[in-house]
């Protein structure tokens, strides 16, 4: 249950908000809403400018607190990644959803985090010199510290597929496939789990097929078994690379 709501006009006073015991973030609100445990005061982080994107050079930079439908139409954003944003989530929600909360509250199914993660993108986190963590580096610990914006790279070849049973459901199995000119390959696959999973970086995109299955092994849960996902995820990735070769 929230009891009490903040709504800081500097980092300096949300960071000394959220000091505060049983204090938590806001975003969105897609997740804090629907809370249901102890008593918790939010801070809401929308009025820290936080909610712009920027194309700067080579790299896209989406603020925090951007909403998911804000980056779906922008622009800037690849078409690829825009095909995950629209799957994450119904509309309604994409409007009030904020690209780093849907990072901090993920799961394995996510197609926009499983997106992220083969893009290799980098989260700034607001502390005293910024810190740069990559998203891998995140996922597994989720240690504390506010992301305020979101780095990704943009002179990328860059593919995302999925399998669902309808296309209104979350992904059985979802993924992304990246390729910088050094030819470096980078594939995330999603569906299941705490987290989506990285199943290559390399040089080159050699090996991908077996990459993708082994990283499907462990895969069973109530929507699909990991044999199931481990063929389809073969046959995505095999999609994937056609499309950035195309």
């Amino acid at each position: 249950m929230i009891i009490a709501y903040h709504r800081p006009r500097s980092l300096e006073e949300a960071q000394a908000l959220l000091a505060q015991p049983n204090t938590r973030p806001l975003g969105g609100g897609t997740v804090l809403a629907r809370w249901s445990g102890a008593p918790i005061a939010v801070v809401d982080l929308q009025a820290l400018g936080w909610n712009r994107i920027e194309l700067r050079g080579n790299e896209l930079d989406v603020g925090a607190t951007v909403t998911l439908q804000q980056l779906l139409e922008s622009g800037s954003c690849p078409p690829a990644l825009k095909k995950a944003i629209y799957l994450e989530m119904p509309l309604n929600l994409r409007n009030v959803a904020t690209a780093a909360g849907t990072i901090v509250a993920c799961d394995g199914r996510s197609p926009f985090v499983t997106a992220l993660l083969a893009l290799d993108a980098k989260l700034i986190l607001a502390d005293e010199q910024e810190t740069v963590l990559p998203i891998g580096e995140y996922l597994p610990f989720r240690p504390a510290g506010l992301i305020c914006r979101i780095v990704l790279p943009m002179h990328v070849r860059f593919a995302f597929e999925h399998a669902s049973r309808t296309p209104s459901d979350l992904p059985l199995l979802c993924v992304a496939l990246t390729q910088w000119m050094t030819g470096r390959t980078r594939i995330a696959v999603g569906g299941w789990g705490t987290s989506p999973a990285l199943a290559m970086d390399g040089p080159e995109a050699s090996g991908y097929d077996a990459a993708v299955y082994n990283a499907c092994y462990h895969a069973n849960d109530e929507r699909a078994s990991a044999e199931y996902r481990k063929e389809i995820a073969m046959a995505l990735a095999r999609r994937c690379l056609a499309t950035i070769e195309a």
